[in-house]
């Protein structure tokens, strides 16, 4: 196999294709069908005649926090936080975005009622962490999921143009989200609704989760050319026992892994290559990676010369990867987080 550089990755996308609104229904997103040589178009309310009974689809069930808070340090100067992480006694690891930082102890006036503020402790993981710990409180006492939750802000993605709304509230969280953790949405599962996944449990297609809470660093670019050398951002991700039997079973009747998103494929290929249910993960998945679990993969169209351009190509195969985008912009698909959806098969040896 040829060796791979971050140009391979690039591709020139016409900002009109990226989508800054979801599509009216949630299964009425169109799908790139690209299990075949050649690339079909199909609505995504079809996916239930691509599958078969037997059939096993695996969802990330993790939930967007409203994690982007607003604030002013007491000299008045402007405050931005993503919350990344939400860590014990209340306290949180989170970007901070401000003209001049503030030292440890300080404490930062949230936009909320009930004297919501965030005291700064210092940097996380370490002192030369690239994150800042906090803990965030309010006169009331409440825990940091209830004050993102009422105070927060939907952490829609750089390239989403629009301040959030009720409507990003609803649809930038899949329907099944029930693990709070997330900064970005697992969006390749934006697209199902209850009606789709009623059709697939009555087409005998089964169903499974884990959790990944998906953080900023999904959106982050590779930018070394050698992506041998590019550092994974860390992620937590979960694997249930239910689960873990739910694809024995499904291998030994013979039936495919459909992962839905690749923080699924990333989920489920970590805890084949550690052996390891639960922790943090900072797994690359680039060409040449040997796929342990996943079968079939549904995913949203992603980012130039981003890790899950590599990961993608690395499922699927490169030249095939970019014959499918080349296709989808010829065709004015939708892309990124609230675009339209592909599907694709592991491409074998």
């Amino acid at each position: 196999m040829r060796p791979y550089t971050l140009s391979d990755f690039d591709f020139t996308l016409p900002e009109a294709l990226i989508a800054q609104h979801p599509a009216p229904e949630r299964s009425s997103s169109r799908l790139l069908d690209g299990t075949g040589p050649a690339a079909q178009d199909r609505i995504f309310r079809d996916l239930p005649s691509l599958l078969k009974a037997g059939d096993l689809l695996v969802f990330n069930d993790t939930k967007v926090l409203k994690a982007r808070l607003f604030g002013e340090k007491a000299s008045g100067g402007k405050v931005e936080l993503l919350v990344e992480r939400v860590l014990t006694g209340n306290q949180v690891a989170a970007h901070m975005r401000v003209s001049k930082k503030p030292e440890p102890g300080a404490t930062i006036n949230l936009v909320g009622d009930g004297g919501f503020r965030a005291t700064l402790l210092g940097r996380w993981p370490d002192a030369d962490g690239t994150l800042f710990r906090f803990v965030l409180s309010n006169d009331a006492g409440d825990d940091p999921y209830t004050l993102m939750e009422r105070h927060g802000h939907v952490p829609l993605p750089p390239y989403i143009t629009h301040t959030d709304s009720a409507e990003d509230a609803q649809r930038y969280q899949t329907v099944f989200a029930r693990a709070p953790g997330a900064v970005a949405a697992p969006t390749a599962a934006l697209h199902f609704d209850d009606a789709l996944l009623a059709q697939l449990e009555a087409q005998g297609v089964q169903r499974a989760s884990v959790t990944l809470h998906v953080g900023a660093g999904t959106f982050q670019p590779v930018k070394t050319e050698n992506i041998a050398e590019h550092q994974m951002h860390s992620e937590w991700y979960e694997v249930p026992a239910a689960t873990q039997q739910a694809i024995a079973a499904c291998k030994a009747r013979g039936g495919r892994v459909v992962a839905v998103g690749t923080t699924t494929v990333r989920t489920l290929e970590s805890w084949a290559q550690s052996g390891v249910a639960s922790g943090d993960t900072r797994i690359f998945i680039t060409p040449g990676f040997a796929f342990q679990h996943v079968d079939l993969l549904v995913t949203n169209f992603h980012l130039p010369k981003s890790s899950l351009m590599m990961l993608v190509s690395a499922f699927a195969g490169y030249e095939h990867i970019m014959d499918l985008y080349r296709h989808a912009i010829a065709n004015q698909y939708r892309f990124f987080s609230y675009g339209d959806a592909m599907l694709l098969q592991r491409k074998t040896a």
